[in-house]
């Protein structure tokens, strides 16, 4: 079903039902037009795409396109389901609440049904590099996803990542350096060359301080997580991108405002890429 048609994008809206997740899964795809090579793509998976058209991110896209500030990118919006705090989870570890059950399910889902739908659908044999990106615990769930599959993505983009996700609740002895689940998972592995992250948070994001250090989580959990990467080997502002927005809150609005910064970071308009 066509959605909707702007000078450099198509927006067209299907249904996969989707075995790994039991459920059937609308995905909105963004299709630059008027690609005589669709080998120049880019992949770009955005989770929560129910939340791009507020954005309006056919426009943002669409703008970037006409201005030829970004290589072709053809993108994926995957709509949540009702489990979404299952789906965007930790793929190998709950929460302490036992949460994420259905995360491997839904990276399952998008290496299994999802990329090959798009292969096949729109004839593209190779993208130039694959990324995912989310908002909140979809961010979460992008930077699992690029970890756990770096075959297949790159590059992950979290915006206002839930990367407070932890095995033990905040009254049950829970203590930072031990008991959030991505930061332990990053500490105990190595560098792979070629992955790279783009994290935002907004200094309104939420109030929470747990460790009343006057930084509030979001912040300190994403400068935590970058401060691990590091510690393996990914460097700083190659690798890595970090930036807060003073004025950023947890919102679309906000989001909306950070993405076009990460389609330049991500997908600049070069001559060159290699295939992925």
């Amino acid at each position: 079903m066509r959605l909707e048609e702007l000078s450099s994008v198509l927006v067209e809206q299907t249904i996969i039902d989707s075995n790994y997740l039991k459920r059937e899964v609308i995905v909105d795809v963004y299709l630059p037009k008027d690609i005589t090579n669709p080998s120049a793509f880019s992949l770009l998976v955005l989770n929560d795409g129910q939340n791009l058209v507020e954005m309006p991110f056919a426009d943002m896209l669409n703008a970037l396109l006409m201005s030829n500030q970004i290589s072709p990118l053809l993108c994926i919006g995957v709509h949540c389901g009702n489990n979404r705090i299952d789906e965007y989870g930790t793929a190998h570890t709950l929460d302490f609440a036992g949460r994420g059950i259905k995360a491997e399910a839904y990276q399952q889902f998008l290496i299994y049904e999802l990329l090959p739908f798009v292969h096949t659908q729109y004839a593209v044999e190779h993208f130039q590099q694959k990324a995912i990106a989310g908002f909140s615990m979809g961010g979460l769930s992008a930077f699992d996803t690029v970890w756990n599959h770096p075959d297949i993505f790159s590059v992950a983009g979290v915006f206002s990542g839930s990367l407070w996700w932890r095995i033990k609740d905040l009254h049950d002895g829970y203590q930072d350096d031990k008991h959030r689940i991505i930061h332990q998972r990053i500490r105990k592995e190595v560098y792979s060359p070629g992955k790279r992250f783009y994290f935002t948070t907004g200094s309104l994001d939420e109030t929470a301080d747990r460790n009343k250090n006057g930084i509030i989580d979001s912040i300190d959990d994403t400068m935590d997580l970058i401060t691990e990467l590091e510690g393996i080997g990914y460097k700083n502002e190659k690798d890595i991108r970090y930036i807060n927005d003073e004025n950023g809150r947890h919102d679309v609005a906000t989001w909306a405002k950070a993405l076009p910064q990460f389609l330049l970071w991500y997908a600049p308009l070069i001559t060159e890429r290699t295939f992925i």
